[in-house]
């Protein structure tokens, strides 16, 4: 029968393993570091899976399939509770199967009185999560709750040295290169906007033309989102002097 199902791009999976965590029928797992629909007959066609994927690798086709078997299903994780009852109990941090550097962590940092108190060259860091990729993060991450919105070109933290401190502090950072990364962030950026309850959206970008395209894709995304943020843009210049703040 011809239906609706997903379909999984090779190419674009980073093989975090978030879609098999988002598959409450079992259809996806992780072959060869990649995501891959084991059974047609797993996949219910809703889509749980889509918006926990980072790189936006999963979407839907319609094409020959095997009808969704709703029996299989429950049989199969009938088997899988057995089979995780009989095996020795493990730590929870073998639950994520996924790439490592793609694993989430949330950090909390100490409110220090004044930057200027820590030691020259000792400076703490100030990212306040993982991973911090754009087209890694996970759009509905528990830490874009009620959070203030850093999005950096990558450049940036090497041509300005106060980065961290006057930018990154009490922000959710996020980073990426328009020239090098494919594709357009809008389409991520809007989606973290509309799906999280963010407060506000700095961007820092180099003073180079082709960085333009974060501030863009920002700018887009808040518009998009239908949310009355308030975004703020910082320039870089190539010697690393502040050339704007906007």
């Amino acid at each position: 029968m011809i239906r609706k199902i997903i379909h999984i791009d090779e190419e674009k999976c980073n093989g975090c393993g978030a879609c098999v965590t988002a598959c409450h029928e079992g259809a996806i797992g992780l072959v060869n570091g990649k995501a891959k629909l084991l059974r047609d007959d797993y996949c219910d066609g809703l889509g749980d899976c889509l918006p926990g994927c980072p790189t936006g690798a999963i979407t839907f086709t319609e094409r020959e399939a095997a009808a969704y078997d709703e029996q299989a299903v429950l049989e199969n994780k009938q088997k899988k509770a057995a089979a995780a009852q009989e095996a020795p109990a493990q730590p929870a941090a073998s639950a994520f199967h996924g790439c490592p550097g793609s694993r989430m962590h949330q950090f909390h940092r100490e409110e220090a009185a004044a930057p200027a108190a820590a030691a020259p060259g000792c400076q703490p860091s100030q990212l306040a999560q993982w991973p911090c990729q754009i087209k890694l993060v996970p759009v509905n991450a528990p830490y874009f709750a009620g959070a203030k919105l850093l999005v950096a070109a990558d450049c940036t933290a090497y041509a300005y040295a106060n980065v961290h401190q006057e930018f990154m502090r009490g922000k959710v950072t996020l980073i990426g290169c328009p020239k090098l990364d494919e594709g357009d962030y809008s389409e991520k950026l809007t989606a973290i906007l509309a799906q999280n309850d963010i407060r506000s959206v700095t961007v820092v970008r180099m003073a180079v033309p082709c960085c333009g395209g974060i501030q863009r894709a920002a700018e887009r995304a808040v518009s998009a989102s239908g949310k009355p943020l308030s975004l703020h843009t910082v320039i870089v210049g190539t010697d690393g002097t502040l050339l704007r703040q906007a």
